[in-house]
């Protein structure tokens, strides 16, 4: 197994309303679950193999409960990455050279039916984990926005954490609003939903712990 290691930020959006079930080991409040995932790669590399400065993003879709499988996926690489990079950051993604079910990586593969070929082009993210926000633009293929959560009566903003000390993708998670639109290879579109904001640092062996 080749040790590997990635250090950065993320943003993802489901359809669940705010919180969502999943984190907290129950089941989708829509019964089933659609999802998009965006990764600034801080620090990282795959063996000898540098991964920093690059972008990942995916999108997801289950008919039900994730764990009970039948999932879909598109993947998309960072165009800037080379042939090396590239084969090192989808071998990650689909849960490779890492501990079984040792992060969401893998944990989210191994229910996978429906693997789209992985695309290469221009991965346009950032993410301010601390402010909630953030951009995801994959041109052609999937739009995502990420903000804080506004009080209905008079519009502040809303700040609330989710910490899993045991968590197979992040400790703590700041929690805002977000919307996705998916155009190709899958099609799918959710607003104003669960947004999760999170540091990741992750290894071949799990989430690497603070203390």
């Amino acid at each position: 197994m080749t040790y590997w290691k990635l250090k950065g930020r993320e943003l993802a959006n489901c359809n669940c309303e705010y919180g969502c079930n999943c984190q907290f080991g129950g089941l989708p409040d829509k019964g089933g679950c659609q999802a998009v995932f965006g990764m600034a790669i801080d620090e990282g590399h795959h063996g000898d193999t540098d991964l920093s400065g690059l972008n990942i993003a995916a999108v997801f879709r289950w008919p039900g409960p994730i764990h009970e499988g039948k999932g879909e996926c598109a993947a998309f690489v960072d165009e800037r990455a080379s042939e090396d990079q590239r084969n090192a950051l989808l071998t990650i993604m689909t849960g490779g050279d890492t501990d079984p079910m040792a992060t969401v990586f893998a944990v989210f593969a191994s229910t996978i039916e429906n693997m789209h070929p992985p695309m290469f082009g221009p991965v346009e993210f950032d993410v301010d984990v601390e402010a909630r926000t953030g951009r995801l633009r994959v041109p052609g293929h999937v739009e995502m926005d990420g903000e804080p959560i506004r009080n209905p009566v008079n519009g502040a903003e809303v700040r609330a954490r989710i910490n899993l000390p045991d968590g197979f993708e992040y400790e703590v998670a700041e929690i805002g609003s977000g919307t996705s639109r998916s155009i190709a290879p899958m099609t799918l579109e959710h607003a104003n939903s669960y947004g999760q904001f999170a540091h990741l640092h992750l290894d071949s062996h799990g989430v690497v712990r603070t203390a």
